[in-house]
């Protein structure tokens, strides 16, 4: 049988705006069929908050992410707020037709989980990735890793991989993080609560329902070393040739920037709900 053939890019950091730019530059040019199905990685300068599709902007308090000097920007993914910051980012863009993520989203989840889970396998961890959402999902909250939910990977009954999926242009998009180390909590410090006792309960929460790779592990893993990890156990997985790329097309590029000015960066997308 003829391994299927991705792309692996490995971007440099950037802004959230651009970030969220680059994966739907990518997954157009995926779903036109100029580019080979695409697999990600990624890192974010500043941190940024991300909210998810339909989520209210009402949940940020602006003055505090202004302070910590975090970004925002909406995702079109679904899902809850993630504050980008210490972690490794992944994309993967394909083909709407790829059997990869044929079925419906849940399916298509568990297949790409099955490369993540492996991945963490390999870095030592013991993770669960047919979870679905348990007595916590009682909790309604606008923090993405409070809660986990179907298919999500989790280490014992703390969320460790939260990813995100979008079906459009043809295509589909999942993007998911994995926290390397750092205060899984703080993403609270750039939220709106109705008192300092409310954000501290919450704060409480979060750190008990999320973790880290390092909390995890406890050991430090540089993003290099989990980004490598990664990239191996998706080859392995999907049974791919990947061939890396020594970055976006000039087109991809182009339409990034576009759609950063234009959508991502701008407060008309970010404030729309």
């Amino acid at each position: 049988m003829t391994q299927a053939r991705w792309r692996l890019l490995i971007t440099p950091p950037a802004d959230g705006p651009l970030n969220m730019a680059i994966d739907q530059a990518i997954m157009e040019a995926v779903a036109s069929g100029r580019v080979p199905p695409t697999l990600r990685f990624f890192a974010w300068t500043p941190p940024c908050l991300s909210l998810g599709y339909t989520q209210p902007v009402a949940d940020v308090d602006r003055a505090r992410l202004a302070a910590h000097g975090w970004g925002l920007v909406r995702r079109m993914t679904g899902g809850r707020a993630i504050l980008h910051t210490d972690e490794l980012t992944y994309s993967v863009a394909l083909p709407a037709d790829d059997l990869v993520v044929a079925g419906g989203v849940v399916e298509s989840y568990r297949r790409l989980s099955a490369a993540l889970v492996a991945g963490l396998h390999a870095l030592g961890v013991e993770p669960e990735a047919d979870k679905r959402a348990d007595g916590h999902n009682a909790a309604s909250g606008p923090v993405c890793f409070e809660v986990p939910s179907h298919y999500e990977i989790t280490v014992g009954r703390s969320k460790l991989i939260g990813s995100a999926q979008v079906r459009k242009f043809g295509a589909v998009l999942q993007h998911g993080t994995l926290p390397l180390a750092g205060d899984i909590a703080r993403i609270c410090d750039a939220l709106v609560f109705a008192s300092d006792e409310q954000r501290a309960r919450v704060r409480a929460r979060v750190a008990e329902r999320a973790t880290t790779l390092e909390r995890a592990l406890g050991r430090t893993v540089s993003w290099d070393e989990a980004a490598q990890i990664m990239i191996a156990s998706f080859r392995q997985v999907f049974d791919l040739a990947l061939e890396q790329a020594d970055a976006l097309t000039a087109e991809e590029t182009a339409r990034a920037a576009r759609l950063r000015e234009e959508q991502y960066a701008a407060e008309t997308w970010n404030a729309r709900f």
